[in-house]
């Protein structure tokens, strides 16, 4: 079972939030909260909030134990880039981009995890009123 959350137009570059990602990645969802709690990098933030409302997905709409849950993707793609200027000399204007990213968080559920889910799939009947 596959549990999504993301966050966009998050203003911060994609170049430094992938580097908070590469970090996190390979790491169980429990040891990667508290990695980025620890973490002095600013995208740290934006990623574990994320990463938290994953879990609370996971937990609360999927009925599932958080110790069971695996990273399938983490992908920072980049946003849409606003335009500014800046004053410059001789009263000319400097181009600045301001970066935006998109956060997408998946992670997996072992299959034997949702016990409620289970228990719906053996109580199902067919139409001829027969148990499947």
């Amino acid at each position: 079972m596959l549990i999504k959350a993301e966050t966009k137009f998050v203003h911060q570059s994609p170049q430094k939030l992938r580097v908070v990602a590469d970090a996190v990645r390979g790491r169980s969802p429990q040891e990667a909260t508290i990695f980025l709690k620890h973490l002095p990098h600013r995208g740290a933030k934006v990623i574990l909030k994320v990463l938290k409302q994953a879990i609370a997905n996971a937990v609360n709409n999927h009925n599932l134990n958080r110790d069971g849950l695996t990273f399938s993707s983490l992908q920072v793609n980049q946003g849409p880039t606003y335009k500014r200027s800046r004053a410059a000399a001789r009263g000319r204007g400097h181009a600045i981009q301001k970066k935006t990213s998109h956060i997408k968080i998946i992670l997996e559920a072992k299959d034997d995890q949702s016990t409620k889910s289970q228990a719906r799939k053996t109580n199902k009947t067919n139409k001829n009123g027969s148990k499947s």
